[in-house]
């Protein structure tokens, strides 16, 4: 077996298992893993070891940068106090209850340390998939925490493995000191590496350039910190947002959307492969059991799988309820939830492949040469738990979520109503000075003006114009007009967001409209004859290139 021929498996069983799901309403993640279990079932795939590195390296900073990218970084802020205590706090309380559970099953503690390690972050690609019907705050705090308790896992995995290896002694100094340096050096580190690119970004005017910039740039955060041995997940999610706060101004249009649309489809599949790939190593590892019973194995993988769900389900019912008691001003009063709708936040724990991926960076020999004792059982346990809670979480999650009975994120709707009423609003007092620089006519203008009126009244429809039948000659300098009107709007929209009246999930959603509106106002200006050339009319393209970079 070559890995092309493993490539070519993988990605159509992405494209089948998906279809399948969609077709028969099942769940996506558990569909997947099915898939890739039969795959590791076939004679030919059942040699196949994931290369932890494959995970760690290629996949993940590549997922990380886009789940940052479309997360609302206003309501990160507004919800940072719950997403810290999520992404840490949660994290070690998980990795301390499954180690007390295997060191009571058997385990030495270092060993079971580890694969308290190993379990404890929830899994992005997971998360992502099921998170979707659920209000803007309980997504954005589901999906951050994804994003972050990476890195505190992969901090405590490596200080768990020291213990482990090299049998250094452990120091509670010594650990804070290493967590607070992995995660201050990968933010200053991302931070850095997002400000260098800003200059870049604003040169580049060739649109592959811009995309071929956005597909690096997570690797460009991830690899320096992690040969700095500081958190390169908290790298590339700090990376990304300063990059989603400036990018509005930087980035052309058409290279946004260009790099839109491919990490849309790249992600969807890097997704689905995880799922597969995990899949693919079930088998295997249950073959490579033999320091335990296959029996005993599964016996421990059912407790710890309890143990994973019963944390995170104990953590959502206790701690919120204690800072309550202590924060009680009146703007945490109106941001609390019921018990009931804390359920589908307790229910989201699924683990994925970075659980994988991390149990398989687990060395073979110790320090001193000698075999690492269980190592194949912390590798079997932790595909069981993977599988459990994709079977047992992922599946209900949606039902658990419609009991829930969330209100219908009216903020949202009315933020984005608000964003195309200002847009026109601001349009309209620029139309006159743009008109004496684009002569067009007063039909036209008329036209032009009527629309943008009924976005002020309204604030609904598209936020841009729905196009002009004109005269040939009198198009280039229309359309010239038009694309100006479109830098103003996403000025005004840039505005918005920055004086914090709408959110970063609200400025894309209306951004891709202006985007699109532009390369459509593009495409209709080359498709112009050349004759129109000859009127001495401004050049929309021209015109339209400095608003749209």
């Amino acid at each position: 077996m070559t890995g092309l021929e493993l490539i070519a498996v993988v990605l159509a069983a992405v494209l089948l298992m998906t279809w399948l799901a969609r077709r028969l309403h099942l769940s996506e993640p558990l569909m997947l893993l099915g898939g890739g279990i039969l795959i590791g079932l076939t004679p030919h795939f059942d040699h196949v070891d994931l290369p932890p590195d494959v995970v760690l390296l290629v996949f993940l900073p590549a997922l990380l940068y886009w789940e940052t990218l479309t997360t609302s970084l206003r309501e990160i802020k507004t919800n940072f106090r719950s997403i810290a205590l999520q992404s840490t706090g949660l994290v070690l309380v998980t990795a301390l209850a499954v180690a007390a559970v295997a060191h009571a099953l058997g385990y030495a503690w270092p060993i079971a340390f580890v694969l308290g390690a190993v379990l404890a972050p929830t899994d992005v690609a997971a998360v992502a998939a099921v998170a979707k019907a659920m209000p803007r705050r309980i997504v954005t705090l589901l999906r951050t925490e994804s994003l972050l308790n990476d890195g505190t896992a992969l901090v405590l995995l490596a200080v768990s493995l020291e213990l482990l290896t090299a049998g250094r002694p452990f120091s509670w100094a010594g650990t804070t000191v290493r967590f607070v340096e992995s995660y201050a050096g990968g933010a200053i580190i991302g931070a850095a590496i997002a400000l260098a690119l800003i200059p870049v970004r604003r040169h580049l005017k060739d649109r592959s350039l811009h995309s071929g910039l956005s597909v690096a740039t997570p690797f460009i955060a991830f690899l320096p910190a992690e040969a700095l041995h500081v958190s390169g997940v908290l790298a590339v999610v700090t990376c990304a947002l300063v990059t989603s706060r400036v990018g509005p101004g930087l980035i052309r249009s058409d290279a946004r959307l260009e790099a839109t649309a491919f990490w849309e489809v790249t992600t969807f599949l890097l997704n689905g492969a995880l799922f597969v790939l995990v899949g693919v190593q079930t088998p295997a590892a249950v073959r490579a059991l033999t320091s335990i019973s296959l029996l005993q194995a599964t016996m421990i993988a059912a407790a710890v799988s309890a143990t994973v769900i019963a944390a995170r389900g104990a953590w959502f019912y206790t701690i919120p309820y204690l800072i309550r008691l202590v924060d009680r001003r009146p703007q945490q009063r109106q941001r609390r939830i019921g018990a009931r709708q804390r359920l589908p936040l307790a229910w989201a724990g699924m683990r994925g492949a970075i659980s994988l991926a991390a149990a398989l960076t687990i060395p073979a020999i110790t320090a001193d040469g000698q075999p690492l004792a269980q190592r194949d059982a912390v590798v079997f346990i932790t595909v069981v738990v993977i599988t459990v809670t994709l079977a047992v979480l992922g599946p209900a999650l949606p039902a658990v979520v419609r009991s829930a009975r969330f209100t219908e994120d009216a903020d949202e709707a009315a933020e984005e109503e608000l964003a195309v009423r200002q847009l026109a609003t601001t349009a309209l007092a620029e139309l006159p000075a743009l008109a004496n620089r684009f002569p067009v006519p007063q039909t036209t203008m008329a036209y032009i003006v009527k629309d943008l009126r009924k976005h002020a009244v309204t604030g609904a429809g598209e936020t841009h114009d729905q196009g002009i039948r004109i005269k040939h000659r009198q198009m280039r300098a229309a359309y010239a007009l038009e694309t100006e009107l479109l830098g103003v709007k996403r000025a005004a929209l840039n505005d918005l967001r920055n004086q914090g009246r709408i959110d970063d999930i609200v400025l894309r959603r209306v951004q891709h409209h202006l985007d699109t509106e532009e390369q459509r106002l593009t495409m209709r200006v080359s498709l112009l004859p050349s004759s129109a050339h000859a009127t001495g009319e401004p050049d929309a393209a021209h015109q339209g290139g400095s608003p749209a970079s």
